[in-house]
């Protein structure tokens, strides 16, 4: 895969979750969530400030990040499917 998202915008690749909970049920696809976790697989330049100069992201290809519900925007390349988003968007990189 060769993409590169432009200024502050991060690419997403979602962690599946575990099919079995702790309790032993298993749940259904149907009736599962989209994780809210995932890896970053590309990051753009940046923000571009007043003076056009770019200030760089914190976030660095392959920190493990959490994100809100309904973040970024759902694409598909090579037959995997991602998440463009701004960086603003993460709630927290996973140390």
């Amino acid at each position: 895969m060769k993409i590169r998202p432009l200024y502050d915008r991060i690419v997403v690749k979602r962690l599946e979750e575990s099919e079995q909970v702790q309790g032993g049920i298993i749940i259904p696809d149907t009736a599962k969530e989209k994780p809210q976790e995932g890896e970053v697989v590309a990051i753009g330049k940046g923000k571009r400030n007043d003076k056009g100069e770019f200030s760089a992201l914190e976030l660095e290809v392959g920190n493990r990040i959490l994100f809100g519900k309904y973040s970024g925007s759902d694409i598909k390349i090579d037959g995997n499917e991602y998440l463009i988003m701004r960086e603003d968007e993460v709630l927290a990189v996973i140390a």
